[in-house]
This record gives C-alpha cells, structure tokens and sequence, in this order.
C-alpha cells in the first residue's frame, strides 16, 4: 500500500494537489483526523479489495481535532506503510489574492484572512512542515502546473530517490524568509543599484545578471556553493530529508540575489534537478 499524505497552507493549492492525485488512481479522504486514519488504513489493509494508493489531506482544520497533530502523523509513519508527506506553502500575498480572487473565507477564522491569520498557520503546522518529504512552494504555480509537479515527484521517487530544491530571492530589509534551510548573504558582490542604467530593472534583466556574474566573487561563489551543495545531497537523502530551500538575499531583493537565485536556478535544472523559483521582493517599491 502507498500512502500520501497533502498538507499545508490554506491556499496554497491542496485542492488542486487532490485533483491530481486522483487522476493518477489515489483514493483521496479529505481532512480525516489523524486518528482516525490508522484505523482506516487497518481496515483497507484487511480487505484485498481495497485501495492500495491513498491520499489524505490534512490542513489546519483536523489540527484542531487532533491534541498533537505531528505527533499522530509521526506514530502513522511508524506503521511500516510506504508513506511520503507533501507540503504545499505561498508566499503571503499569494495567498492573499488567491482568498480574495476566489472570495472564500479561512478555514480558521471565517473570515478573509489577514497577514497575521496566516502567519499565524505557518506556526501551527511548522513541526509538520518541518518532517515534510517534500515542500512544495506554489507561489509561482500556475494551472495544472501543481498537479504535474507531483506527479513528477512520485514517479521519480520510484525511480529513484528525487530531491527538490527550492531556490527564493529575498532583500533583508523586508525579513528573512521563515522556511529557509540555507540563507546566502549576496551583499559581498557589487550592487547594480548604485549604477544609474540599473538602478530601475531588477536580477531578471539580463544587464544586471551579467553585471553581477561578470565578478570574479560571483563566479567563484557560484563554483564553491554549488559544489557544497550537491555533496550534501546524498547526505540529507541518508537522513530521510527530500528537499532544501535555499535563500538568496540582498539588501532589497531586487539586484543581486534575484540574479543569483536565476543563476542556481538554470545551473541545477541543466543537472537534472528537481527544482522550483520564487522572487519573494522582486516587485516591491
């Protein structure tokens, strides 16, 4: 039997995971507490004409169900069952306008959700992300564009042993990003900013990538990081972790970490790469 386990924040497209997962023959139970699954799955064990590939979503709402809710999930794992957990996120506004775009309210709250609501979720469901097999950050994400995603991931994890990457430019300014594993400081590179013909346009420019990849510092960063991660690879695969969330940061967010975060971006996907982008500040003022 293969278990998936979907969780996550609310919007960040879990809906649209199980759609997908259903597409590719998963018995999909929407928002069961925890608790009540191993029963479940005893029962489906018990019975040669039960499913053999089940989803289950869990959101913040069978959290309220459930006294511990990464607890429950860490005794379902223990069940010997092959089981993958899958955590979808956004960024703030994303969620924010996917609310407002839909005109539906939080699960929580019931209402539109604020800045401090979601926030708020990350919190609670931060053990749960942290155990995740796979975080999948859908900011970017587009149409069916989730659903082929998954599914990418789960036939590859029968190949083999897939590792995403999540790669996120941020200006320190505004915060370092809450999920990040690794944080890479760009401040040491020349800033674009202070040179009039690109103070305006941003790392997705093609004169600021090649003014910043042009430094001897960027180009012996990108060789030397590059190579630290991709020996530490096989390393978290050992120890049961399935992806890394790399953040790039400058002092705004708009130069230097946006075109570093393109340069990793295009470097591991030519390697074959699982491996997803987000400008968090790209188009802030």
């Amino acid at each position: 039997m293969e278990i998936i386990i979907v969780t996550g924040l609310s919007g960040a497209g879990k809906s649209q995971a199980v759609k997908g997962l259903e597409d590719q023959g998963y018995y999909c139970v929407d928002n069961m507490p925890v608790a009540l699954m191993k029963d479940f799955l005893e029962l489906a064990l018990r019975n040669e004409m039960g499913p053999d590939k089940i989803a289950f979503v869990v959101d913040v709402r069978g959290a309220k169900m459930d006294i511990n809710l990464s607890a429950g999930l860490r005794k379902l794992l223990k069940m010997g069952i092959d089981t993958k957990v899958i955590f979808l996120e956004a960024s703030n506004q994303t969620i924010l306008r996917r609310f407002s775009e839909t005109r539906r309210v939080h699960p929580v709250t019931r209402n539109s959700p604020s800045i401090a609501d979601i926030e708020n979720e990350r919190k609670s469901l931060k053990d749960i992300r942290d155990m995740a097999d796979f975080v999948i950050d859908t900011s970017h994400m587009k149409g069916n564009r989730l659903k082929r995603e998954i599914e990418t991931l789960l036939t590859k994890q029968k190949e083999e042993d897939v590792f995403l990457i999540n790669i996120q430019s941020f200006g320190y300014k505004h915060g370092i990003p809450i999920g990040a594993d690794i944080v890479m400081d760009m401040r040491f590179i020349p800033n674009p900013f202070y040179l009039k013909t690109l103070k305006k346009a941003t790392g997705n420019s093609k004169k600021v990538r090649e003014y910043v990849m042009k430094h001897k510092e960027a180009q012996e960063f990108v060789k030397d990081f590059s190579k630290l991660v991709n020996g530490n690879i096989p390393l978290y695969k050992r120890e049961g972790k399935y992806h890394l969330n790399i953040a790039f940061g400058c002092t705004g967010g708009q130069h230097r970490s946006v075109a570093m975060a393109n340069e990793f971006y295009e470097l591991f996907e030519k390697q074959g790469k699982q491996v997803t982008l987000e400008h968090r500040d790209v188009n802030r003022k």
